[in-house]
């Protein structure tokens, strides 16, 4: 995703131009709502963010500091809102288990979704801060250095977080039998 191309995108989204803002959703709208979900485990909750992400950005747009890249500003109102979410939910709410997805015809489809369903479940048992390192670093495919951006941490605290946190994963994952010991 090209920092000129965004640049150039808000400025025109600053003028009123509603093509521009058009490209932005588009552009954004499918990392948004993946880091969303992610985070959220929850379609309708992550499609809800995804919306009010767009309404933040463009009522914040000028807010925005030309000097960093876009993506950084978005995917941290991302990770921002999908925390907030997290926190008004009752604690004591029990994970979603209808995430299932239409029925197909291949057992190794659905062996692969039910082991997703599956690890996607262990994920949302992990601490948030863990969540949001592992969700942008192997689910948005970001760097060290992004990462700390959009988190507002150094690179050295994205690295120690995210050994905690695949940590973590893995031994939830083996306590329920998803991966072997």
């Amino acid at each position: 995703m090209s920092m000129d191309r965004d640049i150039a995108l808000l400025n025109d989204c600053k003028r009123g131009d509603r093509k521009a803002l058009d490209s932005l959703v588009r552009r954004y709208e499918r990392p948004v709502y993946n880091a969303g979900y992610r985070m959220l485990g929850n379609p309708d909750e992550a499609a809800d963010v995804t919306q009010t992400v767009f309404l933040k950005v463009f009522e914040n747009i000028d807010q925005f500091n030309p000097n960093y890249k876009f993506f950084s500003w978005i995917y941290r109102i991302t990770i921002n809102e999908s925390l907030t979410r997290l926190k008004r939910r009752n604690k004591t709410e029990p994970l979603a288990e209808d995430l299932e997805s239409p029925l197909r015809s291949s057992e190794a489809i659905m062996e692969s979704e039910r082991i997703s369903k599956e690890i996607q479940a262990v994920l949302l048992t992990i601490q948030e801060d863990h969540r949001a390192v592992i969700v942008l670093r192997h689910f948005s495919e970001l760097s060290y250095r992004e990462i700390g951006e959009i988190l507002e941490i150094s690179e050295k605290t994205v690295k120690s977080r995210l050994f905690s946190a695949r940590k973590q994963l893995k031994e939830r994952l083996q306590q329920n039998g998803i991966l072997s010991a």
